[in-house]
Order: structure tokens, then sequence, then C-alpha cells
């Protein structure tokens, strides 16, 4: 059938040509559009970045004694030429009653050089510095005036802007949606009055227009009032949001899971430790959500080696006592392994059969596996991804457990959720139960304000028997000094992690890789047994490395950071981690966490190339002053922000644009207050504030 489509092909092209061009307004409407500025509400609040004072102007003379600052002045042009050395340039020559200022621009338009004619009067703002010709500035802004032009009587506001949208048209754009917004407060009088925050349209119309003695430091440091009802607004909107999403997930149904029976009864009692205080209360947390009809929504958080996993267990029994499978999905192979085999051994015994699937298993081996999971034979699954596929089906799914949840995307986790179909009824079932286990600690004000609609259980205290772990950052001039330390832990018997950052040499980078490095050290240390596992090998080589070194066949294991979680080999007491300062604080402290499982004393060396930046020393800093998980979890914060520390911008998590956690944390408590007020008590102002806010859509609801 190809004349058909040669038609169709072109009868498509010729519409395409036909179609009228777009014309400038429609132009900017889209670059508009994709900074998410739809509506005049969307531009009334995209508050300026900075601000810039046009309000005076000074003589020149007067200006280029105030050193190198940025300054205003006013001129008329007395030469304009383009030059060629050293390099291509336009300068342009004004001057007032007290002297000249030559302008450099490096980059410029032909339409420049015409507008900048001589004799032409210019405004002229910049940072006035001193060359070889006097005072000059490279590349200031101007623009063209008449003699005695009045100046802005406020400051000028900087918006962020994307591509091929200039600051005159933002001004102008956001200008006329201030004239059209329905400016209404949204707050009640009394929160107004408690909080001593400012009115809606007074706050908005300061921060794009502020008189000239407006306090320029706290706008600047957004600590000014009206910042501060800008910055109360979007963390009650968010708090709203979450909370109905918290309200509308329990209205829907799930089946309840009551029954703590015999599998569970007789799990606890095999196992060769007792558990925790906090694990016995985070279990208790567990168990009640899962009694319930509607779905359990609970972030089960806690340091590394808390014990996390012997608790998603436990849920897991819990579930398939009350006639239920469970499923379990970790982001990499090797984390679902280790959860594989701990979990196995201790179901196994009881009865329970568990199955596993992953994306390198053999076509064969997934079918077969398909096969128990769709039957209810495999009352228990763990894998990875793989399980979210489309031909995976569950007879009776009624708990989800999510490992290290913030590696994987709002869809991935709502896939495995809509597992839940009932294959006896032919219907899909009630909604799961869900589990989300992070082992990064999550700072309390963040929890609470992006996962306002969770519960949280913290296991805050770790088993005992757990030996404290030395930090030591090390020079990588001083590598000898490591391999001699490395070859003595080997020879009292113990093990040794070596991580490395990347797989293949980076010129860009030039770190160390894990293939340069394990030659090195099978150079280097003749007499041990030097294993290399990284993402690149197949699943099959990975196992059979990591299985030699959990029984101490292999005296070094040089890896890159596939072995960040999951890994548990109580021999393992020393930690090496090339190029420390290229990895985040969550990664260092994963990392560290791989030692210190035994008994034997362990320790953690940190090899940097010199010379460090501001936030790479920062980071070692902290990791060789802490090992506790919610202090390091609160630093990093700080250092990377909530985008970047829950790695928002691959989860779907919504950024808050004005509120930082860091310095706001009061107001968190007091949105979250007024939310739960006005949520039982005012339908209407919840309605309008969200709708102010994020436009109807509930963009932060969270699977």
């Amino acid at each position: 059938m190809p004349a058909p489509k040669k038609k169709a092909s072109a009868d498509s092209t010729k519409a395409a040509q036909s179609a009228p061009p777009l014309s400038n307004a429609q132009k900017a409407q889209n670059k508009l559009a994709k900074l998410g500025l739809r509506t005049d509400m969307d531009l009334a609040l995209h508050l300026p970045l900075r601000y810039e004072d046009e309000t005076q102007v000074m003589s020149i003379h007067d200006a280029s004694l105030r050193g190198t600052q940025v300054v205003q002045v006013e001129g008329i042009v007395s030469k304009s030429d383009v030059q060629f050395r050293p390099r291509r340039q336009l300068v342009v020559t004004i001057a007032d009653d007290s002297g000249p200022l030559v302008m450099r621009f490096l980059n410029f338009y032909g339409s420049q050089a015409t507008q900048l004619a001589e004799g032409v009067r210019v405004r002229v703002r910049g940072e006035l510095r001193h060359g070889f010709f006097g005072a000059e500035m490279v590349h200031p802004t101007y623009k063209v005036v008449l003699e005695g032009a009045p100046l802005p009587t406020a400051l000028t506001p900087v918006y962020p802007a994307g591509e091929g949208l200039s600051q005159a048209y933002l001004r102008k754009a956001i200008g006329g949606a201030l004239s059209r917004i329905d400016w209404r407060d949204t707050l009640p009088q009394t929160t107004l009055d408690e909080l001593k925050l400012g009115g809606f349209e007074s706050s908005v119309r300061l921060l794009h227009n502020p008189p000239t003695d407006v306090d320029e430091y706290a706008l600047e440091e957004r600590s000014h009032p009206a910042w501060i009802r800008m910055k109360f607004d979007e963390l009650l909107a968010q708090q709203l949001s979450l909370k109905r999403a918290q309200a509308a997930r329990r209205a829907r149904n799930a089946s309840a899971l009551p029954t703590i029976g015999k599998i569970s009864r007789a799990f606890i009692k095999q196992l060769p430790f007792k558990l925790t205080g906090a694990q016995q209360r985070v279990l208790e947390e567990i168990r009640h959500d899962l009694q319930e009809s509607f779905p359990m929504q609970r972030l089960l958080q806690g340091d590394v080696g808390s014990g996390k996993t012997v608790v998603a267990a436990l849920a897991a029994a819990q579930a398939i006592d009350s006639g239920f499978q469970a499923v379990l999905m970790a982001p990499t192979e090797i984390l679902a392994d280790q959860h594989f085999r701990k979990i196995a051994a201790w179901m196994e015994p009881l009865g329970v059969q568990v199955a596993w699937l992953t994306g390198s298993l053999k076509k064969k081996e997934k079918a077969e596996a398909n096969a128990r999971i769709e039957s209810g034979e495999a009352r228990l699954v763990i894998g990875t991804h793989a399980l979210i596929q489309d031909n995976v089906q569950f007879r009776k799914l009624g708990l989800v457990i999510v490992d290290e949840q913030h590696r994987f995307g709002v869809g991935q986790r709502l896939a495995l959720r809509n597992k839940a179909f009932d294959a006896e009824n032919g219907a899909p079932q009630t909604v799961p139960h869900q589990l989300m286990m992070s082992a990064t600690p999550i700072p309390r004000t963040l929890a609470m304000t992006y996962y306002a609609d969770l519960e949280v259980s913290v296991i805050d205290e770790l088993p005992p028997g757990r030996t404290p772990i030395v930090t030591r950052t090390i020079d990588q001039n001083r590598r000898d000094e490591v391999i001699a330390r490395v070859h003595a832990a080997a020879q009292e018997g113990r093990q040794i992690y070596w991580v490395c950052p990347l797989i293949e040499e980076s010129e860009a980078l030039q770190l160390q890789t894990a293939t340069d490095t394990y030659a090195m050290l099978a150079e280097a240390l003749p007499d041990l047994r030097i294993g290399l596992v990284h993402g690149r090998l197949k699943q099959a080589e990975k196992q059979e490395v990591m299985d030699a070194f959990s029984r101490g066949d292999i005296h070094v294991l040089v890896a890159t950071t596939v072995i960040e979680v999951g890994v548990d080999v109580p021999n393992a007491s020393l930690m090496v981690i090339e190029h420390a300062e290229r990895f985040g604080l969550s990664q260092l402290h994963q990392l560290r966490g791989r030692v210190g499982r035994g008994a034997a004393a362990s320790a953690c060396i940190l090899l940097y190339q010199s010379p460090l930046g501001g936030t790479a020393k920062q980071r070692l800093m902290t990791m060789r002053e802490t090992a506790d998980g919610f202090e390091i979890a609160r630093r990093d914060l700080e250092i990377r922000g909530p985008g970047e520390f829950l790695g928002a911008r691959q989860s779907g998590e919504a950024l808050l644009r004005f509120a930082d956690l860091a310095t706001d944390q009061w107001l968190v408590e007091k949105a979250r207050n007024l939310a739960q007020t006005l949520l039982q008590n005012d339908d209407a102002i919840v309605d309008a504030h969200l709708q102010r806010w994020l436009g109807g859509k509930e963009d932060f609801l969270k699977v």
C-alpha cells in the first residue's frame, strides 16, 4: 500500500506548508508557556530574582571615584566605531559635563552600532572599571533617552526568563496581568493578624515594584514581610493539596490484612536476634495500618543497618497470613538479590514460596516466575523494575513494598500498585497497601513538607553489636599508605571494599577507574585475591563475584557504587572510597554503612584529590564529624536543597519555588496547622487558595 502512504505524506507536507506562520504575539505566548506562565495568576506569581536600582543617575566623574561597583550614568555619544584589535568589538564613548566613559561590547548586533550613533543620549548601567583609557564599562545595559527623561520611582525587577524573552516584555506582560487578576485574599484575617502577614495584593505589588525606601537587604535575602507572605501561601497550598490527597486515598477501598497468624508468629520466633524497641514500635504502626480498609501509604525510614528489611518482611508475613500476596521491588539487582536471599531464608522454612523476577533472567525462567505469580503459588515476590512489565499479573496482591523509593519514578511506583488484579473475580482489586522504604533519613521538616500525605515511621535505633566506624580523609598522594593498610587488614583475616566512581577512563574528570584500580591493586598486592564488580557486568558475573566475596574467597572487592545499598558482609571492616570529593553525602554515608556490620573495629578512608572546592570540603568534614544519618541528612539538605536531596527531578516531586526549608522551617508547622483547620471548616477558602497557587492541578499527589 505505498501509494496511499505517499499521498498522505504529501498532503501533510502541503498542510504544514500552508499553515500560517506564528505571529510575534503567539511566539511570545509559547515562550511564556515554556516557563509555565499560561494564566494571569501565573504571571503575577512569577516573582523577581533580584532588583536593579535605576532610580539615580551619577556624574561619570563621581561614579569613577566609587571604585569597582555597579552605577548608572547618562551622557551623549561622542564616538562610536567597530574595532578589530585585539578582537572585533563595538567601542562607544559617551561624555557628560564631568568627563568621558568608554563602553565595550564584545558581542553585538549591527543594529546596536546604528543605534549608538554620535549625538545620541543614552542612560547606561553597569560595573565601572578603570582601563587603559580611563573609566569604562564592558557590556553595560543601556537605553536611549531624551534629555530630562524621568527616572523610575521604584527598584527595577529582574525576572527569571527563558530564551528569547526580554525583561522589557516580561515586565509589560506581568504589569498587564496585575491589572486583571482577582486580588481577593484567601487567608482568614485572624491568620494574617496572628502571623503579622500583609495582604496578598500589597505583598505581590511590593515584590514586583518595591519603593526606593524598601529594605533592600531583606528583599534580596527574601526575609521581607512580603516574601514571608508568599512563602507561607506556597507552603499552605502544598499542605492543602497533600492533605486532600491523603483524604482522597483514605476514601478508597483496600482489603484489610488483619491476620497476624501462624507465619508471622513463627517468623519472629525463628529470628536469631530480638527486634529493637524502635523496630517493634514501627512494626506495630504498620500492623495497625494494614488492618484498615483504606490503603496504607507509609514511609519507613531508618539509618543504614537499622533493620528495615526484617520489618518489611514481617509486614509481608501479615499480608500472607491474611490470604494475600506481597511484592518487594528494589532499584538494583544486587540489592534485590540481597533481599531475596535474606527473606527467602526466613520465609521458605515456614512454607512460603518466594518468587524472584529481574530483567536478567532467561525467557524460560521469567515465564516460570510469571506463572507462579499469576497462579498465586508465589505468595511473596521480590525483584527489580521487571515487576512492572505488562505480562506480570498477580492473583491477589495485598501489599506493595518499594525499597529506596526515591530512586523510582512516580510512574513506576504507580505501575506496581496497579498490578492489583483479582484473577478469581476477573476484576480490579481494591487498592493494595503500600510501604515505601528509604535508607536516606529525611529531616523532619522535609518529611512534613514533601510527605505530608504519608504516614512516616522512623527506626531511630541501631541493633546492638554494631561497631563504630572510624572515618579518615587522606590525600590521594598518600595512596601507598592506604594500600599498606589494606594489606595489613587482609592479613588479619578482614575483607576490604575499594569503591571507584567510574568504570572507564574519562579525560574530562581524570578519575581513577574501577578497572585501573583493580589492575593496580592486583599488581601491588600479589598475595591477595582481588575481585571486580561494576554495573556493566552481566548479572551472573556480578553475582559470582559477590558470592565469592560473601564466602570470604576474595580479600579486596573493587567496585563502583552498585554496592551502595543492600550488601551485607559482616567480615568486611575497611572501606576505601576513591575520589570521595565526587560523591554526595548520602552516597558516602550509604557506602560507609557497608562496613561495621560485624564485631571487628571498622574504618572508612575517604581518598580525595586536591584542591577541594567549598562543597566538597563541607561533605568530607561532615563525614569525619558524624555517623548519625539524620544529622548527615540535615546537612545534606542545607548543601543540596530539597530537590536534589529527594531526587525530585526524576521522581516527579514538585519543588518549592519560594520557601527555603533551611531558613523557613518555622512556617511549615504553621502552614500545616492552618491547612488542617481549613480542610475541616472552610472548603471555599481551600478551593480558592489551591486554584490560585496550583491552578486547580493537584501536582503534589504521591503514589
